[in-house]
């Protein structure tokens, strides 16, 4: 008989170890997914081109409903089925029907959730969060007419956000606490390079600004800064930060500690229960990208298909168009001690390209307006190999690399 696997889940990581265990392990499980959702899973990363109209909903789907009944999936989903406890001592995850589902095997990929400030009226009608489709459609119905929004938080998702609202009409101000901009993922020069393209835009930025209050008669009316400033708002959109959401594990008396705690098999504390994605806490990291996801699903999949399956950590990259702008970072790409950077930037054309070498390796990479050499520059990081013989032609990219070192594909 097949073995019982329940992934608790129904997002982007939950499709993709699906997809894996598929191709390695067809028939070995009996898979059961359960998501909260009242929709088949989808890509998370085209919410903002949802509400820039971009895209339609329908076009953000990973896989119809045939594609997980010809895998053999039991698909569950809706707040009837979703998951309210694990019973690890006798196997079982219950639902919130009061039905329970038995297991061999069970993975958490519960994801994160949106960080709520600790201020003042966060509990105002018209103060949402930018996560998931039910918040697009909330912020498409509060953003209607042309209203006026304040996006808090110039991470991804707030920049994104503001860039659907914008795209639908609204007149937005991102406020952010930070002196740059995705100062997670961009140096200050590519940072300060986005700020000027998000403001070509019509969007208003406003940095190093603290929120200390939500205000409003019944409803949102304007965002108090703590240096005393008043952005109005007929909208707000918090998109601060995420956190894991490890309720469910918790509850079960799995250690916790900022994410559900793994090993290099994705292994929780208790045997046969896994933990894979943004939920995840591996080696000090939790990681709210969808490629490290991916990567532990890839490596979960493998060992629970009976191979080695280790997971050793993610070189952090971000690949995106954030309004309208290409990005592209991988690794250490602010540079620390030992190592020196190579700079070409042409403020005419929007273009900036900054390479971080240590060692005799590249060690990380931003690259603003042409991103095309980006995967290339992100194998070169992981591989760890030396750029000796390309040193002088990598910053050309790819092609003309290629020339200088026969090793290099182009």
């Amino acid at each position: 008989m097949s073995e019982p696997l329940v992934i608790i889940g129904n997002g982007m990581a939950a499709v993709r170890l699906v997809e894996e265990l598929a191709k390695h392990a067809l028939g070995r499980y009996a898979i059961a997914v359960i998501g909260d959702e009242p929709r088949l899973a989808y890509n998370r990363v085209l919410l903002s081109s949802v509400l820039a109209r971009e895209v339609s909903k329908a076009e953000i789907e990973l896989r119809p409903a045939q594609w997980w009944r010809d895998r053999g999936v039991t698909l569950l989903y809706g707040q009837s089925a979703a998951a309210t406890a694990i019973d690890a001592g006798i196997r079982r995850v219950r639902l919130a029907t009061g039905a329970t589902l038995p297991f061999s095997k069970l993975v958490i990929a519960t994801g994160s959730k949106p960080i709520r400030l600790n201020v003042k009226g966060m509990d105002l009608p018209g103060v949402l969060t930018f996560r998931d489709l039910a918040d697009v459609a909330a912020i498409e119905d509060a953003a209607s007419g042309g209203r006026r929004a304040v996006v808090i938080g110039g991470g991804l998702l707030g920049l994104e956000a503001a860039y659907g609202l914008a795209k639908a009409g609204a007149e937005v101000t991102v406020v952010h606490l930070m002196d740059r901009l995705m100062e997670r993922q961009l140096d200050p020069t590519a940072a300060a390079m986005l700020k000027r393209a998000v403001e070509s835009k019509g969007i208003a930025v406003e940095l190093s600004a603290d929120t200390a209050a939500i205000s409003g008669d019944g409803r949102v009316e304007a965002v108090e800064l703590k240096d005393g400033r008043t952005l109005p708002a007929d909208l707000v959109v918090v998109a601060a930060g995420i956190r894991p959401n490890v309720e469910l594990a918790r509850g079960a008396g799995i250690e916790i500690g900022r994410g559900v705690l793994v090993n290099d098999q994705l292994q929780t504390s208790l045997p046969g229960i896994y933990a894979i994605g943004e939920c995840a806490e591996h080696r000090g990291a939790c990681y709210g990208l969808v490629e490290p996801a991916y990567e532990q699903a890839r490596a979960l999949a493998s060992y629970l298909s009976g191979g080695d399956g280790a997971y050793r950590g993610s070189v952090l990259a971000t690949n995106l168009k954030v309004s309208g702008v290409d990005l592209f970072s991988a690794g250490d790409f602010l540079g620390g001690a030992g190592s020196e950077a190579i700079v070409m930037t042409d403020p005419g054309l929007g273009s900036y390209r900054k390479l971080v070498i240590k060692d005799g390796k590249l060690t990380g990479c931003v690259l603003f307006g042409d991103t095309n050499d980006g995967l290339w520059y992100l194998e070169l990081i992981r591989s760890g190999r030396s750029i000796e013989t390309i040193r002088n032609d990598m910053m050309f990219g790819r092609a003309l690399a290629a020339r200088a070192d026969k090793t290099v594909a182009a």
